[in-house]
């Protein structure tokens, strides 16, 4: 279905607001959304879904009409807590439309860390009495409409409706491209990183920056047990890197983050910083996109995050955007005994050619597991 035909269904049913977290299977509605409403209060590219359940309860409050919540299907985990206690019609009743992306749906070939979520998503939906409707590439608009007609009630009710998209259901025939100002590439970036940690521990971030790392790895002939690649979880591998740090006292432990991880659970700075490990040193990549699910802003660009550092608890705090002012810093943090926080302002984009691991998580689990036992 085309985005075109599929917006203009929602705005048949006075749905006009949206918030969410984007994702790559979404990825036609999220580029018509940042080019139709860009510039609007009609569009919140949320911090996670959780957050965006709220904004959409507050909209509803506000105007008695239907937002609607976008997100990948990983994103269920991040929402169940606000759809169970503050949308939930047992509790506030308040009516929202999801459009979740199908990732690891059955019979569909994905990575390993969508697989268990893909089986489980209808069940999921199930459980938090949300009906839902799949889109596939077949669907027709009478075939939504009809749908719409049955969600009306639940709206009605206090309750909540979802389309679950599979895998090239929704189309849109304008290329939009994202960019910033900035010019260091992430991979570059990596490459200066994990020259500076040496045999030092590396946690690294969903998404393309793993993927990136994997290959760095492959590239140099280096060995992967030093590295934990945090294929899910979005937003916790600065935790990772955390426990690892505080039971491993003795070793660095080098934490590359993304700029949309970061804010995504920003409470996890605020931990750290309380905690202090001073083996820790965690660095945010800040390309001020989601770029691993197409490309769209996040908020990094409009908030300092090394003011958060500080006001966080970290100790040594920088900011670089070449790889003299990666290196100067790396050196820098190699030598201090302190909690540091490095951000480092990146360009979009990455290699066309760009690889996924070819380790399972288990596996990169247990070397990483064995090489810890060998630090002390």
């Amino acid at each position: 279905m085309r985005i075109s035909e599929f917006v203009q269904i929602l705005s048949g049913n006075d749905i006009s607001f949206f918030t969410g977290v984007p994702d790559s299977q979404l990825k036609a509605l999220c580029d018509y959304l940042y080019l139709t409403c860009n510039s609007s209060h009609n569009h919140i590219i949320a911090a996670n879904e959780g957050n965006a359940a709220a904004i959409s309860a507050g909209y509803h409050m506000s105007t008695g009409k239907i937002p609607c919540i976008y997100m990948q299907n990983s994103g269920i985990g991040n929402v169940i807590n606000p759809v169970a206690s503050l949308l939930n019609d047992k509790v506030y009743a308040i009516p929202a439309l999801f459009v979740i992306g199908w990732r690891g749906q059955p019979t569909v070939h994905d990575e390993p860390q969508h697989i268990f979520q893909g089986a489980i998503t209808l069940k999921l939906l199930d459980d938090l009495d949300i009906q839902y409707f799949i889109l596939d590439k077949a669907t027709t608009e009478t075939e939504l409409n009809k749908a719409f007609v049955e969600f009306k009630t639940s709206f009605k009710n206090g309750k909540q409706a979802a389309i679950v998209v599979r895998k090239g259901a929704l189309t849109y025939e304008q290329d939009v491209v994202y960019q910033n100002t900035d010019s260091l590439k992430r991979e570059d970036a990596i490459r200066c990183i994990t020259a500076s940690a040496g045999t030092d521990i590396v946690v690294s971030t969903t998404g393309k920056t793993s993927r990136e790392l994997f290959e760095i790895r492959e590239e140099r002939e280096e060995l992967h047990k030093y590295d934990f690649l945090t294929v899910g979880s979005m937003g916790h591998s600065s935790s990772i890197a955390l426990g690892i740090a505080l039971n491993k006292p003795n070793t660095k432990v080098w934490c590359i983050d993304g700029d949309g991880a970061a804010i995504m659970h920003m409470g996890a700075m605020a931990i750290i910083g309380a905690e202090s490990p001073k083996n820790l040193i965690h660095i945010v990549i800040n390309n001020s996109a989601h770029e691993s699910v197409g490309g769209m802003p996040t908020v990094a660009g409009k908030i300092s995050l090394t003011d958060i550092a500080k006001a966080c608890g970290y100790v040594s705090i920088s900011s670089v955007d070449d790889l003299n002012g990666l290196q100067t810093a790396l050196e820098k943090a190699k030598t201090l005994n302190v909690l540091t926080f490095v951000e480092v302002k990146a360009a979009i984009g990455s290699r066309a050619d760009l690889g996924r691991p070819t380790t399972t998580p288990v596996e990169n689990k247990e070397a990483l597991m064995s090489y810890l036992k060998e630090r002390m």
